[in-house]
């Protein structure tokens, strides 16, 4: 009976929410300032009815607000703050930095999957893995190990791919291959070995689908119209959250082999000479700190079989490969379906390629295919450079950055943030608004960073892509050079031949924005 009376209460409360939030055009009837927040229910109706359109739900709301910020509030009390103001950026990523922590909702969200990892932690612990990292990043011995692993790998394994697909005329999805490449290369200049995902029987890695498992499932619970929902989920292990827990399972396992094996390595070459990949270079700059801090929500069967330093490098590993892996192959994948429209910029791409290669003392055969570039020739290429930001600027890694804020205050552009309130700024919907990019804000122009031929940067808090402040990207110099050398590369001897067109494809709701349904292309030499 009391089962009955609860299913009961809840089929009233159920109704009434909708009843509600089918009146609301009716009834709501004043001046617009953001989405109806209902009484219990919040904005949870337009979260349900925008789930697979999150992006530019939040950007036509932010067209229509004074300073581009408006509020959401979700069941449970969950309240959020959108940002597409530059202004406010800079004051949460820098001037008031220490009050907006990645906060305790977004590190619980994302536990699982990235553990204490980089991107998941605050205070201490972030600061010294920052630190740590930051030191390793900047060295010139990893930056000449990076080019040479790229070039490796698209000369060995990029090349190959296109050069037989340009024979056979066969059908790639170029999203899946740069995938493969990006997974090759992260694992390479991480962790010093190579899975091989990028050869031409084009092998299934069980892995990689568990990966983006756990990237999808965990950005869903963040754009959840019920946010306590995935912890019913969870507690019956039912549903996506089943999913889930499979696919860590399966990243963990990869995690821990990694770093089970180097360690083992290290060990028997005591006193042999250094490895170059990053793993080991972490490794050895934190072996002297592993009292220093405490790895706290894993399981003491782990702690024990493991290690706590070693539970602490795997989660650093999966946080590596989120930033080498997705980052850098959604922006490509976007970079060369925006290139298959804009012929004028490719061909400008590849002019300066050729320039580039005509200062050589020695200029290789017109047909020769693979082409290596140093890295001061990477960075002579301006216009390449302005391109990809422009890429960027409109079709971002990642589209959504939140932060929590730990006390009261007030943003430059007058808005009340409560403590306890999530502010997430967009950079999906700041590179669309007028008043921050003109009136040309939708139109794909690479000149608009360049000042004489030359790449002028443009204000970090105006294009945050790679972060801004002190939690700046460390990776960004890594990444323009792993996308130049791929670009310069590829452009030099190929063109693609995108499948359905200039069409905008839809993209997937996860940490980082990739293309739903992958980019097939076809391939064709120059």
């Amino acid at each position: 009976m009391a089962t009955e009376q609860f299913f009961l209460v809840v089929l009233v409360v159920l109704v009434g929410c909708f009843s509600l939030c089918f009146l609301r055009g009716k009834y709501v009837n004043k001046p617009y300032n953001g989405p109806v927040i209902y009484p219990i229910v919040g904005c949870a109706y337009d979260f349900f009815k925008n789930r697979h359109r999150f992006l530019q739900w939040f950007t036509e709301i932010m067209e229509k607000m004074p300073t581009n910020t408006f509020k959401l509030e979700r069941p449970g009390g969950v309240r959020d703050i959108m940002i597409a103001n530059p202004a406010n950026v800079e004051h949460m990523l820098k001037t008031n930095f220490e009050n907006y922590p990645k906060g305790e909702r977004y590190t619980t969200l994302l536990h699982d999957f990235l553990g204490r990892g980089i991107f998941n932690v605050d205070g201490e612990l972030w600061k010294m893995q920052r630190k740590t990292a930051s030191y390793e990043f900047n060295t010139i011995s990893l930056r000449s190990f990076v080019v040479e692993t790229v070039q490796w790998e698209i000369q060995n394994r990029l090349l190959p791919v296109l050069t037989s697909a340009s024979k056979t005329g066969k059908s790639l999805d170029l999203q899946d291959i740069l995938q493969r490449f990006a997974f090759d290369n992260i694992c390479s200049v991480a962790f010093g070995m190579d899975p091989a995902c990028l050869l031409p029987s084009m092998p299934i890695s069980p892995f990689a689908k568990a990966f983006d498992d756990a990237t999808e499932i965990s950005a869903g619970r963040f754009y959840s119209a019920v946010p306590f929902w995935w912890r019913v989920k969870r507690m019956l292990n039912i549903g996506s959250e089943k999913r889930l827990r499979e696919a860590i399972k399966l990243v963990d396992k990869f995690a821990m082999d990694v770093v089970s094996s180097r360690r083992k390595e290290t060990s028997v070459s005591a006193g042999g000479p250094e490895r170059e990949d990053l793993l080991s270079r972490l490794m050895a700059a934190l072996s002297s700190k592993t009292d220093e801090f405490e790895i706290d929500n894993e399981s003491e069967s782990e702690k024990q079989s493991c290690g706590t330093m070693d539970v602490f490098l795997k989660e650093m590993v999966v946080s590596f490969l989120l930033a080498g892996r997705d980052t850098t192959s959604a922006t490509l994948t976007w970079f060369f379906w925006v290139l298959s429209s804009h012929l004028r910029v490719e061909e400008a791409i590849h002019t300066e390629v050729l320039q580039i290669l005509a200062k050589r003392s020695q200029t290789p055969p017109a047909d020769e295919e693979g082409i290596s570039f140093s890295f001061e020739e990477l960075k002579d290429m301006q216009y390449l450079h302005a391109a990809l930001c422009e890429s960027m600027r409109l079709y971002p890694p990642v589209p959504v950055d939140p932060k929590l804020a730990s006390k009261d205050d007030v943003l430059p552009d007058g808005t009340s943030v409560a403590k306890g309130t999530h502010l997430n700024y967009c950079n999906y919907s700041m590179g669309r608004m007028e008043n921050i990019w003109g009136s040309d804000c939708l139109q794909f122009k690479p000149e608009r960073w360049l000042k004489e031929g030359e790449f002028v940067g443009d204000n970090p808090y105006k294009f945050p892509v790679f972060h801004a402040g002190p939690r700046v990207c460390l990776g960004k110099a890594m990444a323009f050079i792993q996308m130049k050398s791929i670009v310069a590369s590829v452009i030099h001897g190929f063109s693609f031949k995108v499948e359905d067109g200039i069409k905008c494809p839809d993209y997937v709701v996860s940490l980082t924005m990739r293309m739903k349904g992958g980019l097939p292309v076809t391939v064709r030499c120059r």
